[in-house]
């Protein structure tokens, strides 16, 4: 138990702490540590203590943020208007998740799901979804998930970009190069900027262009910025180039080869509060050859 189960910014030493107690005790004895935080935790610093404390990510890896949402009362929360600059927790909750368990399903109408769900993929398309009652899900749902795994970033991209079809509002522009970006808008003001954007497009990049791109990103916008992943067709390379990021925090490497009769297209997931649209479309495009 840390601090009563809160995980913010202000206990992030306790946590590292704790975790490098474990390792030094059962390093050898573990196939993974689950961290259960109270519910107006913030992931963000938990994430990023696994990503930038140099200790704990020399003998911990960060698996996935997996998100449980009660159905009868989560609408209530995502929709509750916070005071000017405070955040909404359940809305960063689920922008964090690789995984989000949909719970109670039985105490709301089909309806009412039907908008829970597509308020949910509007906050974060890139989130594989669970609906379940009593909690039940496997234990492969929540355990294994690879959602800061540079080597499964290209399944997952492809499954995110792929499951932009789900029946929400949403803008799908066609231009010239196959180039569809598609803004999962809300439908509030307040907190409902949070948002998911994705870029699906042919074409050749410039690697240093893109690394300029998405430094220039971070360096104004990474508060902004709550998650990002791509798989990238790079100019002179017969591999993928994938990336992924959490607000300030980014990572990339050449991934698996292309085939050879595979096309080569570029897909980008963008989560994060006041994404504009426009920049990031224009950003993309000033990489391509």
């Amino acid at each position: 138990m840390v601090n009563n189960g809160c995980l913010c910014c202000t206990v992030r030493g306790d946590l590292v702490k704790m975790l490098l107690e474990l390792v030094k005790k059962k390093q050898d004895k573990f196939d993974h540590i689950v961290i259960e935080t109270t519910g107006l935790a913030k992931p963000g610093p938990v994430i990023e203590t696994f990503c930038t404390d140099e200790l704990v990510s020399r003998y911990v890896k960060l698996d996935g943020v997996v998100t449980l949402v009660d159905s009868k009362h989560a609408m209530q929360h995502l929709n509750e208007v916070k005071p000017r600059f405070v955040v909404n927790e359940a809305v960063e909750q689920v922008a964090y998740a690789d995984r989000i368990i949909m719970n109670k399903i039985d105490l709301v109408s089909p309806e009412e799901l039907e908008q829970l769900t597509q308020k949910i993929k509007r906050i974060n398309a890139m989130a594989q979804v669970k609906l379940t009652k009593f909690g039940s899900v496997d234990i492969d749902f929540v355990l294994g998930v690879g959602g800061y795994d540079l080597d499964r970033i290209d399944s997952q991209v492809e499954a995110n970009t792929c499951s932009g079809d789900h029946k929400h509002e949403a803008q799908h522009e066609h231009h010239k190069g196959h180039d569809h970006l598609h803004h999962h808008h809300h439908d509030h003001v307040h907190d409902s900027a949070v948002s998911s954007v994705s870029i699906v497009s042919e074409g050749l990049l410039d690697l240093d262009e893109v690394d300029d791109w998405l430094e220039r990103l971070i360096e104004e916008k990474g508060d902004d910025l709550y998650r990002m992943k791509g798989v990238l067709s790079v100019n002179g390379y017969d591999q993928r180039y994938v990336f992924q990021g959490v607000h300030s925090t980014l990572d990339g490497c050449p991934g698996k080869a292309w085939g050879s009769d595979e096309q080569r297209i570029n897909k980008l997931v963008f989560i994060g509060k006041n994404l504009d649209e426009t920049a990031l479309r224009k950003g993309f495009k000033g990489c391509l050859i």
